[in-house]
């Protein structure tokens, strides 16, 4: 996905759910914040985008944008409705938000998750890619170690992010930085 692709698909899933606010979560939200992000952070050719304030719209933009739409078959890129559930994330994540607005997104707001909160929520999930995505993230200087750990700290208590997997996270965060000698 791209920074316009990005920008496309909040417009459209702000029509779609009649809300002028999106926020934007998931491996894409990094175009926000790095518009110019990686060919190996913009893998996804999904945009996770939860209304701001037309929640029950959900359906509506999965059945509209979502994966195999005609919307998808046209641009080769979807839209995944999601609730704010979907993603755990650290305390004061709303207020870090980066705003993407413009004449592509018809002045409509996609909140994209900042790069660190970004980092711990795909932490917090611990699949391959997002592991991946994350040492992505380290390797490339997006993020600040001793900032992700201090997020990582941020995480409300949720049974996804229970103390040992905070643990696990924060070791593995330091393991990186040692493997890449910045230690």
């Amino acid at each position: 996905m791209t920074r316009a692709e990005l920008e496309h698909a909040i417009r459209a899933a702000c029509d779609v759910a009649q809300d002028d606010e999106v926020f934007v979560f998931g491996s894409q939200a990094i175009l926000g914040q790095y518009p110019e992000a990686s060919d190996a952070l913009r893998q996804s050719a999904e945009a996770d985008i939860a209304p701001v304030h037309a929640a029950s719209k959900i359906d509506v933009i999965d059945a509209n944008l979502g994966e195999l739409s005609a919307f998808h078959q046209a641009f080769q890129f979807f839209v995944h409705g999601v609730g704010l559930e979907a993603a755990v994330l650290p305390k004061g994540w709303k207020r870090r938000a980066i705003r993407v607005q413009g004449p592509n997104t018809n002045n409509k707001i996609g909140w994209c998750v900042e790069a660190h909160d970004l980092a711990v929520s795909k932490l917090v999930a611990w699949r391959p890619k997002d592991i991946d995505f994350v040492r992505t993230l380290i390797v490339e200087e997006l993020v600040n170690a001793r900032k992700l750990l201090r997020r990582i700290d941020q995480l409300p208590v949720h049974e996804r992010a229970p103390k040992a997997h905070r643990e696990r996270m924060k070791a593995w965060v330091r393991g990186i930085v040692n493997d890449l000698g910045r230690g």
